[in-house]
């Protein structure tokens, strides 16, 4: 372990700030909560979490403001669909083990930990049954002994939850076990934190990250330009300058980033700091999440629009998961 995580490292958890009151955060964003439909039983069910620098970002007294969206639980939540799901993209049926998913030829996922810093209304792991599934310490160790005996795997991908939750101590250990792994090229990193908790990117982690032996690639999840202020942009730069390639997926969301304008911002935004757009992901059909479904139709003609108006390597890749299936899948007229 290097030297400089000799010491015993705090969770990080303990260094942030969060919203998880529904009525203190409205009262700080001056908004009232008899005008934003509002659910306490959606709020029980995935409780409401919110760093304090993200909620920032959010525009006070606009009940319509795209970050807002993101974060609130309405009554929609609550609504029954048949072609939704638990388990959208067949993540239980990929499980090997205890925290592996191996759904892909040559990459197998990690999940590092079942806490986020935000609990975003759209994700597609709200229902996983992290409390049986993710990796303990010892668990970890398992992981990485299958993973050493299979020669096919070439990429891990550190998922969850978010893995930079993890304290820089259990992330330094985590990866001096990966880079003893010949037969793997890289390693991917999943997260949101860049974007919602910037001041997570320590010079500790960046350490990490830049002694690795391996290739690193950091996939943050960014879905509006009003996410990135200058602390997001330096902490992307930070990442950009520990030899880190930084790709971004989005969601595609009704009433957050349904604009092919919007989507176009979005890129622009990201290329400005140092961030390539990667994926554009059509909705998980997760329980709880068909109020920001947005039709394939509307999907390819926002797409068609901004490959009209993007240099190509601006424009992510729309694509579904399927479960079952041997890659993404890519969404075609």
């Amino acid at each position: 372990m290097p030297t400089f995580l000799k010491k015993t490292n705090p969770s990080i958890y303990s260094k942030m700030t969060f919203f998880t009151d529904l009525q203190t955060l409205c009262d700080d964003l001056h908004l009232s909560k008899q005008d934003l439909n509002l659910s306490k039983q959606a709020c029980e069910s995935f409780p409401l979490r919110v760093p304090k620098s993200f909620a920032a970002r959010i525009e006070k007294g606009n009940s319509h403001d795209p970050l807002l969206r993101q974060i609130l639980p309405i009554v929609s939540e609550l609504e029954i669909h048949d072609d939704f799901s638990n388990d959208p993209v067949g993540d239980l049926q990929a499980v090997k083990q205890i925290g592996v998913l191996h759904k892909y030829h040559g990459r197998v996922l990690l999940i590092s930990t079942g806490a986020c810093a935000i609990h975003c209304r759209y994700c597609f792991r709200r229902n996983f049954p992290y409390a049986d599934l993710q990796l303990s310490k010892q668990q970890e160790n398992q992981a990485i002994q299958t993973i050493a005996e299979d020669k096919t795997i070439e990429e891990v991908i550190l998922s969850g939850g978010d893995p930079l939750i993890l304290n820089d101590v259990r992330l330094a250990t985590l990866f001096e076990k990966l880079n003893a792994i010949s037969t793997v090229k890289r390693i991917r990193i999943h997260t949101r934190l860049p974007i919602v908790q910037p001041e997570r990117i320590t010079q500790e982690l960046l350490d990490i990250l830049k002694n690795s032996t391996k290739r690193i690639v950091l996939v943050v999840h960014c879905n509006h330009a009003n996410e990135i202020d200058n602390d997001v942009a330096q902490a992307c730069e930070k990442l950009k300058s520990a030899n880190v390639t930084l790709l971004n997926q989005s969601v595609l969301l009704q009433g957050v980033n349904d604009d092919a304008t919007i989507l176009c911002e979005l890129s622009e935004r990201l290329f400005e700091i140092s961030v390539l757009p990667y994926y554009l992901h059509f909705l998980d059909k997760a329980h709880g999440t068909a109020h920001f479904q947005v039709s394939k139709t509307k999907a390819l003609e926002m797409m068609t629009t901004m490959q009209n108006r993007l240099s190509g390597y601006l424009v992510p890749k729309l694509v579904f998961e399927q479960a079952g299936s041997l890659s993404k899948q890519y969404l075609h007229a």
